[in-house]
């Protein structure tokens, strides 16, 4: 363990948050699981306790064997791996598994080990690097409008509307995070401008034509409009029944909450231990836990940050915030579900919702964060390593010099010197010194 631990490269604030998170998850995601267990009568709750274990140790595996490869390898992979994403989507699109007789086309069956899957969220990582790389081959040349459409927001734009039809919330954080990265990257204002005005008439287009022929193609466009109603309305409505569960479950848990396990509302809160997640950490640890959860998101965000300022290479500085800020913006969006902040969505809290996709992309993601971390690291270690043989060397210089000096003051003096003191004897101490 002790030999595991010394080979965890990288930022540590980085590896400690993370850790904490998921640790924080246990609790409760294990309280959450009897809604499953005793209300719709699936499993045991200690089984879901161990497939949530299970997720997050996989999960950790993924950090550690990422975070070993040299992130300018993602560089290339991207490219490789983009149009691999864009034909998963398509097979998603009309092959998806529907959850309880639900369009929800998010995810496919992986072959012979029967695990769901939603290839969004890998289309997300891929889609990020791409972009990242694209913008630090062009960093401080003048930005061509025409051809960043084709290379950089052709591809943005097709993936985007192989994921929209089925997952709006996705689409919209995806399309949100990449206007952001751009605009991190450089790319000039009035270009963004127009990007995102035509990625809103489109967006505009696509309802419209949805609503006018419901059944023309696959859609969820009826359940966001109904949510965003929903959302704006202040008449009551007997389908507010999750977002009611959740306030009430909120307003439960007061200041110190129930206590661990002592949740009520997670046996009527559907997606309790998923989306739901956050209002039963507040019903049982009260507001205080929830501000320790919302501090420890805080607190790898701003890891975030300073890994980003640290990092020397325009690429690892957009690989931090193209991969890192949507898991922070991920969580803020469930938890402005959870208090009725935000319309529902279906956005899970990074680290700590169950569900095995979800925890292992994001695993992914801060695998290659830590990745960047892990090659700053050792490009200080390598200049602090330099620094301290060029001090030494320079330490043993000054040492024969003083030598010569004592040496010639000897012979005015006519005092023998005890021993000699040659050139080669003080070269074998600087050859030490040197490596050779």
């Amino acid at each position: 363990m002790k030999e595991l631990i010394t080979n965890l490269k990288g930022d540590k604030g980085i590896w400690s948050f993370v850790m904490l998170l998921a640790l924080i998850s246990f609790m409760p995601v294990f309280s959450a699981s009897s809604n499953l267990v005793y209300v719709i009568g699936k499993g045991s709750t200690i089984g879901y306790l161990v497939k949530h274990l299970v997720h997050i140790f996989i999960g950790f595996g993924l950090i550690y064997m990422v975070h070993k490869v040299p992130y300018h390898y993602y560089r290339g992979l991207s490219q490789l791996l983009l149009p691999v994403v864009a034909l998963l989507l398509v097979y998603t699109f009309f092959q998806g598994t529907v959850i309880d007789g639900a369009n929800a086309s998010r995810w496919i069956k992986v072959p012979f080990i029967g695990v769901t899957f939603q290839t969004s969220a890998l289309a997300m990582i891929v889609l990020m690097v791409y972009v990242a790389r694209y913008l630090a081959k062009n960093e401080g040349k003048e930005w061509d409008f025409k051809a960043s459409v084709i290379e950089l927001w052709g591809p943005v734009f097709i993936i985007l509307a192989l994921i929209l039809p089925a997952n709006f919330s996705t689409a919209a954080l995806i399309f949100s995070m990449v206007s952001m990265l751009v605009f991190v990257g450089g790319y000039p204002m009035r270009y963004l401008g127009v990007i995102v005005g035509v990625g809103i008439t489109m967006l505009v287009l696509f309802v419209s034509f949805a609503m006018a022929f419901p059944k023309a193609m696959p859609n969820r466009v009826h359940t966001w409009m109904n949510r965003i109603e929903r959302f704006t309305s202040d008449e009551p409505n007997e389908d507010d029944y999750q977002i009611e569960k959740a306030k009430i479950a909120i307003a439960t848990g007061q200041v110190y909450g129930l206590g661990p396990g002592k949740s009520v509302q997670k046996n009527f809160l559907p997606q309790s231990s998923s989306d739901f997640i956050f209002a039963i950490i507040v019903e049982e640890y009260g507001l205080l836990g929830g501000l320790v959860v919302l501090f420890m998101y805080l607190m790898l965000f701003f890891r975030f940050l300073v890994s980003a300022h640290k990092a020397k290479s325009m690429f690892g500085k957009l690989l931090i915030v193209g991969l890192g800020f949507p898991i922070i913006f991920q969580a803020l969006i469930n938890m402005g579900v959870a208090t009725e902040l935000l319309p529902v969505t279906g956005q899970t809290l990074p680290l700590i919702s169950s569900g095995g996709s979800s925890i292992w992309m994001t695993c992914i993601s801060i695998g290659i964060i830590i990745s960047v971390t892990k090659k700053e690291e050792e490009v200080a270690q390598e200049l602090q390593e330099k620094e301290d043989r060029e001090a030494a060397l320079q330490q043993l210089i000054d040492e024969h010099i003083l030598r010569e000096k004592q040496r010639e003051e000897a012979e005015a003096l006519g005092i023998a010197e005890p021993a000699a003191y040659s050139i080669e004897d003080a070269a074998n101490p600087m050859r030490a010194v040197m490596g050779k």
